[in-house]
């Protein structure tokens, strides 16, 4: 059945990522300016019976991993409701959460029970008052609190999203390393990736991934590739020699991963994207209560689906064969 999601580079897609707001409660440097945003008004955004129908006619087709993004996910009201709803479609295996991690805590039993089977958490400093500067004023113990939460409630791994930025937090990678060798988490370090904001402040912020590994030679830590790590999606996992978690390196930029993308994207206003980095979508609202031509719109969106994003060329101030989008990442979802 997932064959039918094959795209013309015989990409198979089997995984939806669905931001549900693009709302957050946190202003996370990479993400969004500080202020000067206009968010979708509520009524704009899919509701949970639309949601339920796109979800359900994408099983159909293959789909079976879900994640749910924003924004902050977890600022949209009844959200273990929807998750709940989700978990109950015919074909859906899997059901992740991205997270900032603010709001994890008290909602974790909520969200489990309700289906919820993997979390990431955005976790860009160990330190409280550079977390804070990140953030734009968040508070790293609550996150802290919630990675706490997900074990007590039985996630299974719980992965650590670090962007690294050159100059704010890559003096942290040893941190970071450190940590995987003394719990069972997953650190997955991201390249700065110039969603939104094409400009010479990412790239003079951007660090390539190979300086990650460097580390580990330098603090004499062997590390080797670690084999799959269920849901790891465009992630090279390591495990140093010893350690009790792993580590992983997305590196959309210097190395990308879009021989073996196999994701579609949901935005919160209700469009697909083929592609996180270019610009083009299509809307579902006006298919909403028309199985056929929902499907086919997703169709049409995978035909159309580039072979490469070609981040690299954006570093390099190369053409580039498409129009890159101008949403930011929480419009987006990530």
């Amino acid at each position: 059945m997932s064959a039918i999601l094959t795209d013309r580079f015989g990409r198979v897609h089997d995984y939806l990522r669905i931001s549900v707001t693009d709302r957050c409660n946190l202003r996370c440097v990479y993400c969004m300016p500080e202020e000067g945003m206009e968010f979708e008004p509520e009524d704009h955004l899919l509701s949970f019976d639309e949601i339920e129908e796109v979800v359900r006619v994408m099983a159909g087709l293959g789909v079976r991993k879900l994640r749910i993004t924003g924004g902050e996910p977890l600022v949209r009201k009844n959200i273990e409701v929807l998750i709940a709803r989700l978990s109950a479609i015919p074909g859906i295996e899997d059901i992740a959460l991205t997270t900032n991690g603010i709001f994890f805590a008290a909602k974790a039993e909520k969200l489990r029970a309700a289906g919820l089977t993997r979390m990431n958490i955005s976790l860009d400093s160990l330190r409280a008052d550079r977390f804070s500067f990140i953030t734009r004023g968040g508070d790293i113990q609550r996150v802290l609190d919630s990675i706490d939460a997900a074990y007590r409630v039985g996630l299974d791994p719980i992965k650590l999203n670090v962007v690294l930025m050159k100059g704010i937090n890559d003096d942290e990678i040893d941190d970071f390393l450190q940590m995987t060798i003394e719990r069972k988490v997953q650190v997955r370090f991201i390249e700065y990736m110039p969603i939104g904001h094409d400009d010479a402040g990412w790239k003079s912020k951007y660090v390539p991934l190979s300086t990650v590994l460097d580390r580990c030679s330098e603090r004499g830590w062997e590390a080797s590739p670690f084999g799959e790590v269920y849901g790891n999606g465009p992630s090279q996992n390591y495990k140093i020699d010893g350690a009790t978690g792993t580590f992983g390196l997305i590196h959309p930029v210097s190395d990308h991963f879009c021989q073996t993308c196999n994701r579609l994207r949901l935005t919160a206003d209700g469009n697909i994207k083929p592609c996180l980095y270019w610009s083009d979508e299509f809307n579902v609202r006006k298919h909403i209560g028309d199985d056929r031509a929902l499907a086919d719109l997703f169709l049409r969106a995978l035909d159309i689906k580039p072979e490469s994003h070609e981040m690299a060329k954006a570093l390099m101030n190369e053409q580039q064969s498409h129009m890159p989008t101008l949403r930011r990442m929480s419009q987006i979802g990530g």
